[in-house]
């Protein structure tokens, strides 16, 4: 699998396979999975290549690290990258307390708490350490705080000021002495990024769903700067919660939720371009956000080990510059975007 080199601020250099892998699903997220079947998902991931690997305490309140721990234990600790992600703390509760109820089954009894401070993103570290069984981490990502996570802008711009205040501080003393070697922040808006990534001193960010086939208004102002400022970008949700892998049909889902008759409509046309010219849907979605000059890696939710060996096989695909020019004639991509060679 080919990897991309990106220079930390650190002078660590880090090498991100194109295709990484999301470690949401390992933490039973929308359906419980089997620690034989979290296992062969894992290797799957590995025997294909992939080297980058993503997770954070809120993934199964911590079942996703752990499950991470056993996979990697045995692996030389340079031939892969890891992120994990700040801003929540875990504590035991009582089972009908826990968090997240409805988005992660069967996980330990714990509930969510938001804590963006220095002495909170130190804790949570410390915490993710032991549940990971590392003694250092690649990259660490504050989490979400963005307005789809906190539910207004004055919510976001609160979680932001105590970050930047406290938090930030922590992941530069952290980084400046060696012990993690990127910085930077997993985030659902583009715009949110770019507020972040204008305010401090950051290495890398994860955008979910924010720059796919779909969607590409990231392209405005928040790429263009990553350009300039050498700032990586993970791109998280190429798929945009579904859709551009499974296509235009009843009850596809767009940004964790059913998608509307104008996304249906627009995803048909871009899928009837794609079939023209003989590519699946996917191929070109999961493809199309390694085309920008900033974007590092691509990392999709596999749920099942066929899932991730599909992804695999499609992230290797030729797409034919056709039909980016095509989708582009019609509409249905930005002109300005840059396509995959």
């Amino acid at each position: 699998m080919r990897k991309r080199k990106f220079n930390a601020r650190s002078g660590a250099e880090l090498q991100f396979t194109e295709l990484g892998f999301g470690g949401a699903p390992l933490g039973n997220l929308y359906r419980p999975m089997t620690e034989k079947e979290a296992r062969a998902t894992l290797d799957t991931a590995w025997n294909a290549g992939c080297r980058y690997y993503d997770t954070a305490p809120l993934y199964g309140l911590g079942l996703s690290e752990t499950r991470i721990n056993g996979f990697l234990r045995p692996k030389p600790r340079d031939s892969y990258l890891i992120s994990t992600k700040i801003g929540r703390l875990l504590e035991l509760c009582a089972p009908k307390d826990r968090s997240r109820q409805g988005a992660f089954f069967e996980t330990p009894s714990r509930r969510e708490r938001f804590d963006y401070s220095y002495d909170g993103v130190m804790r949570s570290l410390e915490f993710s350490l032991e549940r990971l069984g590392l003694d250092h981490i690649d990259i660490v990502y504050a989490h979400d705080v963005d307005v789809f996570t906190h539910g207004t802008k004055a919510a976001s711009d609160a979680r932001i000021k105590e970050f930047m205040e406290g938090g930030y501080k922590a992941l530069i003393k952290l980084r400046d002495g060696g012990a993690i070697k990127a910085i930077g922040a997993g985030i659902n808006e583009w715009e949110v990024a770019e507020h972040l990534a204008r305010a401090g001193d950051f290495d890398v960010f994860l955008l979910a769903g924010r720059y796919t086939l779909l969607e590409q208004e990231a392209l405005q102002s928040f790429l263009p700067y990553c350009v300039e400022k050498n700032i990586g970008v993970v791109v998280g949700g190429p798929f945009n919660s579904g859709i551009l892998a499974t296509g235009p049909k009843p009850g596809a889902f767009y940004n964790y939720a059913p998608a509307s008759r104008e996304v249906l409509e627009r995803v048909a046309g871009i899928q009837a371009i794609c079939k023209k010219h003989e590519v699946k849907l996917a191929e070109a979605a999961i493809r199309f956000p390694l085309g920008h000059p900033a974007v590092v890696s691509v990392i999709p939710g596999g749920q099942r080990p066929s899932e991730v060996a599909r992804n695999a096989e499609m992230i290797g695909k030729k797409v034919p510059p056709a039909l980016w020019r095509e989708l582009k004639a019609a509409g249905l991509m930005r002109a300005d975007a840059p396509t995959p060679r």
